[in-house]
């Protein structure tokens, strides 16, 4: 997902995307620990999205109490 279709989003529908992001990634991790991961490279993908959003949601708190 890009920066720009995220900068859109409220912070609660944020907040959503990343809890099933998260959720993903562990779904992910069960896969990768019982040896077969169907797709290797979602795990960089699942990662760089939860960065994304947390950093975007840091922007937002820091804009406001600034």
């Amino acid at each position: 997902m890009k920066a720009k279709e995220l900068i859109s989003l409220t912070d609660d529908e944020l907040l959503a995307k990343e809890k099933a992001l998260k959720e993903d990634l562990y779904k992910l991790n069960i896969q990768r620990f019982s040896g077969r991961v169907d797709k290797p490279h979602e795990f960089a993908r699942v990662r760089k999205d939860i960065a994304r959003i947390e950093t975007i949601l840091s922007q937002r708190k820091g804009k406001n109490n600034g």
